[in-house]
């Protein structure tokens, strides 16, 4: 009967036993499992179709696949006796071969996930390769993976080819279709893995990103501290004339200005910056009800309000407090949202 060559045999079995840890007997009976289905699927499915569900389980469990370790070898049998037809040699081949592919196949993708499973929270360079559905598929690398609609930046144009930074969210396990790497690109990761790319500072942890709020594709707050002497974390990243902070606001497609703020352990200077652009600002606290009265002058109550009162709705968030705005005909609060 036609045979594996052993070389070829033996080589595969071996590489996939070590590399995957697995005994490769438990691979030998995978194989016997696939040869042993293709020989019923033919001989002996026809045969037994006729007789009752109990009776063809009977029946079907007389048949046992044999093995080769050494060459691949491979034969049936039939209550211990050899049936194997004429020719069944090759589909024996070509099945073990389709199966040892297999396993391979599974453990460099078992191989790319763990990678990609220690590079969770992080920002990677993609591409889009094409559209299922609502959801995008990207190219990261050694790997596909998904942008859900809920991670999509909805004023953004997405388009095949296109190159966008991502962030790495998570692996699921989907039942159709296996492990899938979700990724982003509104979680507010991608600021801060954007910004450990554009400024040396934050890489270094000589400037520590303190909290990030976002309004994808509109707006965001970034609040920045440092403990080191001469070391301006606003400025460093902001950048000279603006480059690094813009470079971060191309990376999201030019949509998002982006504020970024001092932070501040005293809460009132903290809420101020917060603010800004607006300045001239005084804030009377009351701690118990979380509450930030603020004033101004008139002329800086549009930028303390912002757009559809955005600026003051980001900076509560950012802060934690509810700010009161004083100085026109009524004050306006705003209730900091709560993160999903």
């Amino acid at each position: 009967m036609p045979a594996i060559q052993r070389s070829e045999f033996a080589l595969a079995l071996n590489q996939i036993a070590t590399e995957r840890g697995v005994d490769p007997e438990i691979i030998l009976e995978s194989i016997k499992t696939a040869i042993l289905a293709a020989y019923k699927k033919d001989h002996v499915v026809p045969v037994i179709e006729a007789l009752a569900e109990e009776d063809a389980e009977k029946e079907a469990a007389k048949y046992t696949a044999e093995i080769n370790s050494n060459t691949g070898e491979t034969k049936i049998a039939y209550e211990g006796k050899d049936v194997t037809p004429p020719g069944f040699g090759r589909i024996a081949t070509q099945t073990a071969k389709q199966v040892l592919l297999q396993k391979i196949r599974e453990r460099e993708k078992d191989a790319i996930m763990a990678e990609y499973t220690k590079r969770i929270g992080t920002v990677v360079n993609g591409m889009i390769l094409r559209f299922a559905g609502s959801s995008i598929i990207v190219d990261i690398g050694k790997s596909e993976a998904v942008i859900t609609p809920s991670h999509r930046i909805q004023n953004e144009n997405y388009y095949l080819n296109k190159k966008l930074a991502v962030y790495i969210v998570e692996i699921i396990d989907d039942e159709k279709r296996g492990r899938e790497i979700m990724v982003s690109r509104t979680h507010n990761g991608l600021l801060e893995g954007l910004l450990r790319r554009e400024v040396p500072e934050v890489a270094a942890g000589s400037v520590v990103i303190k909290a990030i709020i976002r309004e994808p594709g509109s707006r965001a707050k970034i609040a920045v501290s440092s403990d080191q002497s001469g070391i301006d974390p606003v400025g460093s990243c902001v950048g000279q004339k603006g480059v690094r902070i813009q470079a971060v606001i191309d990376a999201v497609d030019g949509l998002e200005k982006i504020d970024v703020i001092q932070w501040s352990n005293d809460h009132a200077r903290f809420i101020a910056n917060a603010l800004s652009p607006a300045k001239n600002i005084t804030v009377e606290l009351k701690e118990k009800e979380k509450l930030a009265i603020v004033k101004a002058p008139k002329e800086e109550l549009p930028l303390i309000i912002g757009k559809e009162g955005q600026n003051v709705r980001l900076a509560s968030k950012l802060t934690g407090y509810n700010i009161e705005v004083e100085g026109i005909d009524a004050p306006v609060e705003v209730q900091p949202e709560i993160a999903a």
